[in-house]
């Protein structure tokens, strides 16, 4: 990865024209919803594959407080 410091990265946007920064606010924009859709539908496809094995964890929201409270506390014993 080339070595540019953040601060030289902003230096170069503000050179950009106004349209053009507009544009690569919009291109970031784009690209990070692009991406999270890409994570969500991973996990979707996870659950999906654990729900098929009946390896997914099922309950109400009160089970799944229990069962986070649970593993918090197993990690504050171990540290």
């Amino acid at each position: 990865m080339i070595n540019t410091s953040f601060q030289e990265i902003l230096d170069s946007i503000e050179n950009l024209s106004i349209d053009d920064q507009d544009y690569l606010f919009e291109l970031i924009k784009k690209r990070r919803v692009e991406k999270r859709r890409l994570e969500i539908a991973a996990h979707a496809k996870a659950t999906l594959k654990s729900l098929k094995q009946g390896t997914a964890k099922k309950g109400t929201v009160d089970d799944l407080i229990a069962d986070l409270l649970d593993d918090k506390e197993d990690e504050d014993s171990l540290g």
